[in-house]
């Protein structure tokens, strides 16, 4: 059996360790040819020990340099270790590899996703904002390298595993209502302040923000789906995707995570993917499609799942979702801008630095200036990403110190 020789972006990082988790129980499909982080040497040491990478990238210099030397006093000299964005790129298009878990989070993970797309590799996309930010061009760089897109996110994957198999099999280029197909049914949790009165939200920690009732995540993510704007980029990267317009998609709030989404078909029919909420599952399902297997995740227990519920989106509670939803609407340039934003303020607020109410405010304000821009190619995407950066920062001063800043 040939193996699948695997790069892993990100692999520090939550969905990162469960790839490793499920390719450590099947050593005989995977091997681990390289792996990358930002700054986490002590994790990155770990996987080393056990996986023995030949190339390993830690975007922070000084990091790079500290993994040097411990590796070499561990007995693991031949491992290579790089720096710098650019290495990203490079082991992620690196002719060695055949698969690319592309789980770095944020528009960082843009031009290494990329990368491995136009050289043609099997792409395991956990980075949804590889499609937030360059949608067409990032799907025509697929059709034109004809590299194999497989969904990570537990949404995704799910309406994945819910498509007839000509649809996988040319994702982004068929149209679903010829399959029969009326609508996509995109679940979330809701967070943890789905039941939280609205007043209350201005006083919300970042602590209780990355509080997920369900998932174990990042702390970024964690706070997108608080806010559900992780459900309004989990909408934009669906369009894409899928090939279908934001009129065919609908947001379920569905609390308990066991239903991860749905597909509706005209004749009445509901397919849905359902399991226990652990991102070991879709991951599996990527790394050895078409094939099952084993995952390490416990059997769904239907005599002791808590009962089903389904509501309606809430846009009061959660505006970042209708914000997310209106720039799937109004193009490329507000989707770019709206990614570029959330970044800043997601940070901003988990530094201590932003009320949870005052993100959107941030994204609102920069998509609306952003709007109308033009987006051609994907120097058009990095300039218009680091424009909303900077002006996304200048409102942070200016909620900070409202009597010298602009008023927003």
């Amino acid at each position: 059996m040939v193996k699948h020789q695997l790069c892993i972006l990100g692999s520090t990082g939550s969905i990162g360790v469960s790839t490793l988790d499920v390719v450590r129980r099947h050593s005989d499909k995977f091997s681990v040819l390289s792996l990358s982080a930002h700054a986490s040497v002590d994790k990155m040491l770990e996987q080393c020990l056990e996986f023995k990478p030949k190339q390993v990238v830690m975007v922070c210099e000084s990091a790079a340099k500290r993994l040097a030397e411990k590796l070499s006093s561990q007995g693991l000299p031949d491992t290579q270790v790089l720096s710098g964005q650019q290495a990203l790129v490079d082991i992620a298009g690196a002719q060695e590899s055949d698969t690319v878990m592309a789980a770095i989070v944020g528009a960082s993970g843009l031009m290494p996703t990329l990368a491995a797309v136009k050289a043609g590799k099997r792409v395991l996309l956990a980075n949804k904002e590889a499609l937030v930010t360059s949608g067409a061009i990032f799907m025509d760089a697929v059709k034109a390298s004809g590299a194999r897109l497989l969904p990570i996110d537990s949404e995704h994957n799910a309406i994945f595993q819910c498509l007839p198999e000509s649809v996988q099999q040319a994702p982004g280029n068929s149209q679903l209502a010829d399959c029969g197909i009326r609508k996509i049914l995109l679940t979330g949790s809701g967070g943890p302040f789905r039941t939280l009165d609205n007043d209350l939200l201005p006083s919300v920690t970042p602590e209780q923000a990355c509080a997920h009732p369900n998932w174990d995540m990042g702390r970024k993510i964690s706070v997108d789906s608080a806010t559900m704007m992780n459900k309004g980029l989990e909408f934009i990267e669906a369009k894409w995707l899928f090939n279908v317009t934001a009129d065919d998609i609908q947001v379920v709030l569905h609390p308990q995570s066991t239903i991860h989404s749905m597909v509706q078909y005209k004749d009445g029919s509901v397919l849905a993917q359902m399991g226990n909420p652990d991102m070991r599952t879709p991951i599996a399902h990527a790394l050895a499609y078409p094939e099952r297997i084993e995952a390490g995740v416990a059997d769904l227990d239907f005599f002791s799942a808590a009962a089903f519920e389904f509501q309606a989106v809430d846009f009061v509670k959660y505006p970042n979702l209708k914000l997310a939803i209106d720039a799937c609407r109004a193009g490329q340039g507000a989707c770019t801008a709206l990614n570029a934003a959330n970044e800043v303020a997601v940070e901003a607020f988990l530094n201590g630095e932003l009320k949870f109410t005052d993100i959107f405010t941030i994204n609102e304000t920069s998509v609306n200036k952003f709007v109308s821009e033009e987006i051609a190619n994907i120097n058009d995407v990095i300039a218009l990403d680091r424009r909303v950066r900077e002006y996304a920062r200048s409102l942070l001063t200016a909620i900070k110190h409202p009597a010298e800043g602009r008023n927003i």
